[in-house]
């Protein structure tokens, strides 16, 4: 089969082809459908070999949907040609946070050496993945699978921010959204169908500002040294409830930090690496700060019900596999607005 493969520490990633994979006990075997392109996969290849966590070569992807082409021994509950989302964090399934159904925040998947698909483990990005246990599927029930895909990670990460934030973004509240691009977009739609806040986009260009007004933005900002300024002026100097940083670099903790009024919740969501401080007069009073990792299972399960409710839906762009180092290359650029997917078998 062809897969999308990162070989060497440094280099592009490569269209190759591998032997197909076989189920092994209590494993499933997909045929995938898509696959998503994540600035997640960006930063993975961007470190250098001594720090490198994962072995080579890596078939990236951690997004993926698919149908089930064949089962391991003693799988039951699926049948052949079933359509299913990957649920990407895998875990132990037995820990005291597996068993709260957070296998995103698994207490022993790096002592077992459990690794995400695309993330250390076989990713989506082939004509078939092995999906370790079938209770990292969910089925799509009708959903069509690029508008899914995404939702596995895109729109999963955002919704588990959100809902921490929910008991905040009551009426007469405001939401800040730093960066529009694939998961950002999402975040604004999430936001207009689970509250009532009013919702400000930043971003560093005028296509992910309208972008961002087309999803459901009430105001949209240009991210620069005077949106800090221009999000207080539109709260009436009190600041934002909530702040969703999806970009995580420095400039924008510093803004997150900036429009965050008393109380509210700052949540980096982006992997750019910056820091916020946190301390007794280096926020407003009583500010939360939190960097989260994925959801859970049954939040995948609410998002991909919200968009099959006509709630969510992601602005995306199609490659073939063949195409999918040209996808990277533009996600690196910029130059993908919204979510770019992979079809292997398309």
């Amino acid at each position: 089969m062809k897969a999308l493969q990162y070989r060497t520490v440094g280099a592009a990633p490569e269209v190759v082809t591998v032997p197909d994979p076989e189920p092994g006990p209590g494993q499933v075997l997909l045929k995938v459908t898509a696959a998503g392109v994540c600035h997640s996969d960006i930063a993975v290849m961007s470190w250098p070999a001594e720090n490198f966590p994962y072995p080579l070569p890596l078939t990236l992807g951690h997004e993926g949907v698919g149908t089930v082409a064949a089962l391991g021994a003693g799988v039951t509950g699926l049948g052949e040609g079933d359509a299913v989302a990957v649920y990407g964090p895998w875990g132990c399934g037995n820990c005291a946070k597996c068993a709260e159904g957070k296998e995103n925040y698994c207490l022993r998947a790096a002592e077992l050496g459990i690794m995400p698909p695309g993330l250390g483990s076989p990713g989506s990005m082939a004509e078939y993945m092995i999906v370790d246990d079938p209770r990292h599927l969910v089925p799509l029930e009708g959903l069509d699978p690029v508008v899914a895909v995404p939702l596995t990670d895109a729109g999963l990460t955002p919704y588990h921010a959100i809902k921490r934030s929910l008991p905040k973004l009551v009426a007469g509240s405001t939401a800040v959204v730093i960066g529009t691009g694939g998961l950002g977009h999402v975040a604004i739609q999430l936001l207009r169908a689970m509250t009532p806040a009013r919702v400000i986009a930043l971003d560093v260009t005028e296509d992910k500002l309208e972008l961002a007004r087309s999803v459901g933005a009430h105001e949209a900002v240009l991210s620069d040294a005077q949106a800090a300024g221009k999000v207080r002026d539109l709260t009436s100097g009190t600041g934002a409830q909530a702040v969703f940083d999806f970009v995580g670099v420095e400039p924008t903790v510093r803004t997150a930090a900036a429009v965050a009024g008393v109380e509210a919740d700052v949540t980096i969501v982006g992997i750019g690496g910056a820091a916020l401080p946190v301390g007794f007069g280096l926020l407003p009073f009583e500010v939360s700060v939190t960097a989260p990792y994925w959801g859970t299972r049954a939040e995948l399960i609410e998002v991909l019900a919200l968009a099959r409710s006509g709630a969510v839906s992601v602005h995306t762009e199609t490659f073939s596999l063949d195409d999918a180092p040209i996808a990277y290359e533009r996600l690196h650029a910029g130059t993908i607005n919204g979510r770019a997917v992979i079809l292997p078998n398309g």
